[in-house]
C-alpha cells in the first residue's frame, strides 16, 4: 500500500488496515504528517502540531499490536481537536493570546474516549476567538483558515479549523462541538459530513477556564460533534463517543441504537424554515436529498414549517444574552482588535433579561422542546437546510448589522434544533458553481442512529466530494 494514499482512505479503511496488520500506525501518522506539512500552510487549519507526541502514541499502539493487544476500533486513526477543547499537555488557547499558555492538565472527555479507541490526536485546529468572535474562523492567535474550495469564501465556524483539516486529508476526523450551527455549518461549508449529537449524549466537561461550571445556556446548548468525510466514519465516532462519565453528571446512559421502527420511514421537508428565504442552491440540495431518500424507500411529505421557530430563535438570544451579560465587560478586552463587533452587536441588540423574565423564558424553552417533541413524534426525521445560502465571505457577520443578521437567519434550523436539544446530520449533496451544497437530518432525541442511516442513504446516491487540494 503506497503511502501517499493512505491519508485518502476513510477512517473505517485505516482502522481496519491497522488492525489487519496491513499498515502500521505509524505508517499511518506519517503519511498524515506529510500531509499537513504539504497543505496546511495554504489553509491555516492546523494550529498546535504534535508530530513528536502522534508519533510516540502510533508506536506505543504498533507495539501493543504486536504483543497481542486489542488496537481499539479507531486504531491509529488521527483527528484533530477544536482549539477550545482540552488535550493534556498541551495549550488550550481558544485562539486568544491570553491564553496561550493555558496547559490542560487532563484530556476532555471526548478526546479520553477518542483515545481509548485507539484514535490519535495529531493538532489542534482552529476556530473564531474564545468561539465569539463570529461565525467565521479567524482566531487573535493563528489568524483565518481558509476554505479549501475557494479562498473568497468562508469555512464557517467555528469548528472551521476541523472541517478543513477534514476536507483536505490532513485528518479523516475532527472533534468540534455546536450550540447553534458550529459543527454543521463548517461541514457544509468544507463539503464534508458533520454529527451535532443530542445534549446528554456525548459526556463533556466544559470547566476549562477554572473549577466553575457554566450557567444552564453553556450546560445545555454546547455538544461535542465529529466531522468526516464519510457518514460511515461518523457513525464509527459516534459509536465510541457516546455513553457516560463520572465527569459528566447530564450524559444518559441511553443505548447507541434504538428499536427499529415500522416503515416506510416519515421524513418531514422544510426547504424554508420560518419563511425567511433561501437560495435556490440551497432549495436544489433538499429537492436533491429528498429524491435520493425517496429512492432509498422513506415516505417524504413537505410540511408547512417546523415548530415555532422565530420564538425559538427570540428565547435562544435572550437566555444567551442574560448568562452571558455578566462577564462581557472581561470577556470583550480578550477578544482581540475587532474581535467583539459580533457580541457586541447582539448585546446592543438583545438586553439581558431579568430574574421573572429569565424565569419565564426558561418555561418557554421547555415548551418548545414539547413542540418538537410532539412534531418528531409524527415524523420521526426532518430533512432542511443547513445554512439557508451557499458559503458566504469571511467575516460578513461582523461586518454590520446586515451581515449578522443574514448570516443568523442562514443558520435558523441549527439555531433551533440546538436549543431544542435534539440530533443532526449534516451531509454533503454535491457541487453548485464550484462550492459545496448540502443538507441535514434532524431526528427524535437520542435516535441519531435513524439520522445516520437517512444519511447514509442520501450520500450512497449522490457520492463524496472530499479529500481535495485546496484551490488556488
Amino acid at each position: 500500500m503506497q503511502d501517499d494514499a493512505l491519508w485518502r482512505m476513510t477512517a473505517t479503511a485505516q482502522a481496519a488496515a491497522v488492525r489487519g496488520g496491513q499498515v502500521s500506525a505509524a505508517e499511518l501518522t506519517d503519511s498524515h504528517l506529510a500531509r499537513i506539512e504539504e497543505v496546511n500552510p495554504r489553509v491555516n487549519a492546523v494550529t498546535q502540531l504534535w508530530a513528536d507526541r502522534a508519533r510516540e502514541e502510533a508506536a506505543r499502539l504498533d507495539r501493543g499490536r504486536a504483543a497481542g493487544e486489542e488496537p481499539g476500533p479507531l486504531a491509529g486513526v488521527p483527528f484533530t481537536v477544536k482549539e477550545s477543547t482540552p488535550v493534556e499537555g498541551v495549550p488550550t488557547t481558544f485562539g486568544a493570546e491570553r491564553f496561550r499558555d493555558l496547559v490542560a492538565r487532563a484530556d476532555a472527555p471526548p478526546v479520553a474516549r477518542l483515545r481509548a479507541a485507539g484514535a490519535i490526536p495529531v493538532g489542534h485546529s482552529n476556530i473564531p476567538t474564545m468561539i465569539l468572535a463570529g461565525m467565521h474562523t479567524r482566531s487573535e492567535l493563528f489568524g483565518d483558515t481558509v476554505n479549501p474550495w475557494d479562498p473568497a469564501r468562508t469555512p464557517g465556524g467555528s469548528s472551521g479549523g476541523d472541517a478543513v483539516a477534514v476536507a483536505t486529508g490532513m485528518a479523516p476526523l475532527g472533534l468540534g462541538n455546536d450550540s447553534g450551527g458550529s459543527v454543521r455549518v463548517p461541514a457544509q461549508f468544507c463539503g464534508v459530513a458533520g454529527l451535532k449529537p443530542t445534549t446528554g449524549r456525548f459526556p463533556a466537561d466544559h470547566r476549562v477556564l477554572g473549577p466553575d461550571d457554566p450557567g444552564l445556556a453553556s450546560q445545555l446548548l454546547v455538544t461535542d460533534g465529529p466531522l468526516a468525510r464519510s457518514v460511515a466514519d461518523l457513525r464509527l465516532a459516534y459509536e465510541v463517543l457516546a455513553g457516560t462519565d463520572p465527569r459528566d453528571p447530564r450524559a444518559v446512559p441511553v443505548p447507541a441504537y434504538g428499536e427499529r421502527l415500522p416503515g416506510p420511514l416519515q421524513v418531514a421537508v422544510v426547504t424554508d424554515p420560518g419563511g425567511h428565504g433561501v437560495h435556490p442552491s440551497v432549495r436544489q440540495a433538499v429537492d436533491r436529498a429528498a429524491d435520493a431518500l425517496r429512492d432509498a424507500g422513506y415516505e417524504l411529505r413537505e410540511v408547512p414549517d417546523v415548530p415555532r421557530l422565530d420564538e425559538a430563535l427570540e428565547v435562544y438570544g435572550r437566555v444567551t444574552v442574560t448568562e452571558f451579560a455578566p462577564s462581557w465587560p472581561v470577556v470583550r478586552t480578550l477578544l482581540g482588535p475587532g474581535g467583539d463587533r459580533y457580541i457586541a452587536a447582539a448585546m446592543e441588540e438583545t438586553p439581558p433579561a431579568t430574574a421573572g423574565e429569565l424565569t419565564a423564558l426558561t418555561g418557554a424553552w421547555l415548551g418548545i422542546r414539547r413542540s418538537w417533541a410532539e412534531f418528531l413524534d409524527a415524523y420521526p426525521l426532518l430533512l432542511g437546510p443547513v445554512f439557508t445560502e451557499p458559503p458566504v465571505e469571511p467575516g460578513l457577520e461582523s461586518r454590520d448589522r446586515a451581515g449578522r443578521e443574514r448570516v443568523g437567519s442562514g443558520m435558523r434550523l441549527c439555531t433551533a434544533t440546538s436549543f431544542v436539544g435534539v440530533p443532526g446530520v449534516a451531509v454533503p449533496t454535491g457541487l453548485v458553481d464550484g462550492l459545496p451544497s448540502g443538507v441535514q437530518i434532524v431526528g427524535r432525541a437520542f435516535r441519531e442512529d435513524l439520522c445516520l442511516e437517512a444519511a447514509q442513504a442520501i450520500e450512497d446516491r449522490l457520492g463524496v466530494l472530499t479529500p481535495l487540494d485546496p484551490r488556488p
